[in-house]
């Protein structure tokens, strides 16, 4: 019966201290929460020095956190980029982050008091040297090469790169977008909802290309010694793409955000983030960069644009897009 009793009481405190362990609610794109994204190391990470509870919260986020307004439980969002900021802003939602900047070893001039970049890439044509030794050289002559070449994208209505996809080809082409389309049509053998999708046929030798990111060869060199998967690098450049947290400004552990925030510019994310996003970290010099990153080809034209300039464009980049595939 003691034994009981104190098996009992034990529970008792332990249930006391777990309630007495504040709690930090991150929502996060389904990708960073996974098992096989850098959640669980964002998790442990934090929890080594923060004296909490880190909770991922997957899901769609910007439109979950608008019809949630002020009343959401999210403390810090992550998995935000540039081409949806101006809806994000504009909600209202989101605190100052407070973080110095100065750190930021990004390819563009970056002075936004809100959204926080923590890693970044940028749009590429990912090619198989075994499947198509001499890919393309260039946007142009991607638009003109033999059809049997055969490509898988995102739907930009329902994924982010997908959207940076066809920015980057009204980057490129402006007026001509809806006819670089038309020539690209023939070779796309199919629009996925997801990236993951897409990259999974890749892989499995459907398609000769993948619409994906500068950065994603690393997986391939570090994860699995292949180098056989390489960026096609093309002169007239390419869209970049970072992601974001930001603070939410009803948080109730005001604390534990802004060290979240400070956290994600910190020397040990940012060498973790490299390999667990698989993406060129933020606030590290390139010297820093795992070994595998070095082998990357990196873009000399970084194409951008603004929130604003994303916002108006993206009407019209989708219709391009899909007026193009329809026909």
């Amino acid at each position: 019966m003691k034994t009981a009793i104190t098996f009992a009481a034990g529970c008792v405190l332990a249930s006391g201290a777990l309630a007495d362990t504040p709690v930090l609610t991150v929502y996060a794109a389904d990708y960073i929460a996974s098992e096989w994204g850098p959640g669980p190391k964002i998790e442990e990470m934090f929890e080594e020095t923060c004296g909490c509870d880190l909770q991922f919260s997957p899901g769609d986020l910007m439109p979950r956190l608008l019809l949630e307004g002020g009343r959401t439980e999210a403390d810090v969002v992550m998995g935000l980029n540039s081409d949806v900021t101006k809806k994000a802003r504009e909600s209202g939602l989101f605190a100052p982050h407070g973080v110095d900047l100065s750190p930021l070893t990004l390819p563009v001039a970056w002075e936004d008091d809100i959204f926080l970049p923590y890693d970044y890439s940028a749009t590429a044509f990912i090619y198989d040297t075994t499947r198509l030794p001499n890919p393309p050289e260039s946007f142009e002559a991607l638009l003109e090469a033999d059809d049997d070449i055969s490509i898988v994208i995102q739907d930009p209505r329902s994924s982010i790169s997908g959207l940076a996809t066809v920015l980057w080809v009204e980057k490129v082409f402006g007026d001509r977008a809806q006819e670089a389309w038309g020539k690209l049509a023939p070779k796309i053998l199919t629009s996925t909802k997801t990236w993951s999708e897409s990259y999974g046929l890749f892989t499995d030798g459907e398609a000769d290309m993948v619409m994906s990111y500068v950065a994603s060869p690393a997986y391939h060199i570090i994860a699995e010694g292949d180098r056989t998967k390489k960026a096609a690098i093309f002169p007239e450049g390419h869209y970049f793409m970072v992601q974001l947290a930001a603070k939410i400004a009803s948080t109730d552990q005001p604390e534990l955000a802004d060290d979240f925030m400070q956290f994600v510019l910190s020397e040990p994310f940012q060498t973790m983030i490299a390999t667990g996003d698989w993406s060129f970290p933020a606030a590290l010099p390139q010297e820093k960069w795992p070994e595998g990153f070095k082998e990357l080809q990196i873009p000399e034209t970084v194409l951008f644009y603004s929130e604003d300039e994303a916002a108006d464009l993206r009407d019209k980049a989708i219709e391009a897009w899909r007026a193009a595939l329809s026909q």
